[in-house]
């Protein structure tokens, strides 16, 4: 009887000291809060930023989205105050004021698709084809790995779904989808041979995970708009519910979900706060225009 109650203790403290359930794992993993800032910056400087009280800071590679990019210089006094950072860029279009568009379009006219109907001035563009990832793709995470970025923060995966199937014949969403994870997949192997612990990020279009290698090519998900639409409008909508499922599957599986509600109501902001906490969700409550870092949820 003593050799068994010897063991069961053994066994509890083995427990405790490894997590055995995974409640327990992400008990001891808490969730970082978030600042999403995409513009605005302060004197074109980061100082703002690093001084705020959030853990995970998403910002875009390129310095208030145009002009220069951000040093390495900036992004490790950002980092030195404990900070991960994730460069922000897209990957299945391109927008008119990014410093590599008027190259792009010149030397590869026959890539560029039709305009995102709620976005003027961004271009979908094929993706696919290897010039994309030559010429737009791999500098951008070769200038984050450069940078001293913590990883990548992957855009527009949602092209897949917007892309005129006029301009592509022969192709399907189906196909388009599997794809964007083809080129989701590229990427994430490309970064971690250079740097095994770099994060992946894509934002939005978590049914990707149904496609083989999207799941164990990323290390988290960007979610904008589960439980509120820009701004303070409740997302009750079908999608909503079909994104939140999507979601909470990528959790289950251990992947950290970033959820983006835009709000600038207290309570509405409080229920926001509240549903992520509820969900395990790491997140922000932000304004639209991604200019500015309102405080984390409490």
């Amino acid at each position: 009887m003593n050799q068994f109650r010897l063991l069961v203790a053994v066994v509890s403290l083995a427990c405790v000291a490894s997590a055995c359930s995974p409640a327990a794992e992400q008990r001891e993993n808490p969730r970082p809060s978030v600042a999403y800032q995409l513009t605005g910056y302060e004197d074109d400087k980061l100082d703002d930023i690093a001084g705020k009280p959030q853990q995970l800071v998403i910002i875009d590679l390129a310095r208030d989205a145009a002009a220069s990019y951000f040093t390495a210089d900036e992004i490790g006094k950002v980092r030195a105050r404990g900070k991960k950072v994730l460069a922000y860029f897209e990957i299945g279009s391109l927008e008119k004021f990014r410093p590599d568009f008027e190259q792009f379009r010149a030397t590869n006219p026959d890539l560029m698709l039709n305009e995102w109907e709620h976005w003027e001035g961004e271009f979908f563009v094929k993706y696919w084809d290897k010039r994309w990832w030559e010429s737009a793709v791999k500098p951008r995470v070769d200038r984050a790995l450069r940078a001293g970025f913590d990883g990548v923060y992957l855009d527009t995966p949602l092209a897949y779904e917007e892309i005129d199937l006029k301009l592509v014949r022969g192709e399907t969403r189906q196909t388009l989808g599997r794809k964007m994870v083809d080129l989701i997949v590229q990427i994430s192997r490309y970064a971690k041979q250079v740097r095994p612990d770099f994060l992946i990020y894509p934002q939005n279009s978590p049914e990707l995970r149904h496609h083989t290698g999207y799941t164990e090519a990323i290390d988290g998900i960007g979610m904008e708009e589960l439980f509120f639409l820009a701004t303070d409008e409740p997302c009750d909508k079908d999608f909503c519910a079909e994104n939140l499922r999507e979601a909470k599957a990528l959790r289950d599986a251990g992947k950290t979900v970033v959820a983006i509600d835009y709000a600038t109501e207290p309570d509405n902001i409080a229920s926001a706060c509240r549903k992520h906490r509820d969900e395990k969700f790491a997140g922000a409550v932000t304004v639209k225009p991604l200019d500015t870092v309102p405080p984390p949820c409490p």
